[in-house]
């Protein structure tokens, strides 16, 4: 099995694993919601190596991520920069924004909390997608 393959095995076993109800496997890794509320939803976003989310941006809500294992490629608006473990970071509505998992042997654990009107998965309009995603 290739390091690859085993990476998305053990990301499938810590998904399908978890109690929650709303949880989802995506080309990039996949997410686990911790909590959900009327204002607020914490998720723990699961990137696997060398994988990257859309270069995206939301109209509804804005963004808090802490790194809580693994070091993050982000780039926010025009800015690219590196964050490590412990680091936070605010994404407002309609910012540009995308997380890069540049390890090679590691997956990239993000705490991302949801904050605002409306919080729904499709509240999101991708400016690239490695995946050709619209």
């Amino acid at each position: 099995m290739s390091d690859q393959n085993s990476f998305e095995a053990k990301l499938r076993e810590l998904i399908e694993n978890h109690p929650s109800k709303e949880k989802e496997i995506r080309p990039w890794g996949g997410f686990i919601t911790l909590w959900s509320d009327e204002n607020f939803k914490v998720k723990i976003l699961l990137v696997l190596p060398q994988k990257r989310l859309s270069l995206q941006k939301h109209k509804f809500r804005k963004e808090k991520w802490v790194i809580v294992e693994g070091e993050a490629l982000i780039t926010k608006g025009n800015k690219k920069f590196i964050m490590g473990e412990g680091n936070t970071l605010m994404i407002e509505k309609e910012e540009p924004h995308r997380i890069e998992n540049r390890s090679k042997d590691k997956i990239l654990k993000i705490i991302e909390v949801w904050m605002g009107e409306k919080l729904l998965e499709d509240d999101i309009e991708r400016i690239e997608d490695d995946f050709g995603r619209v």
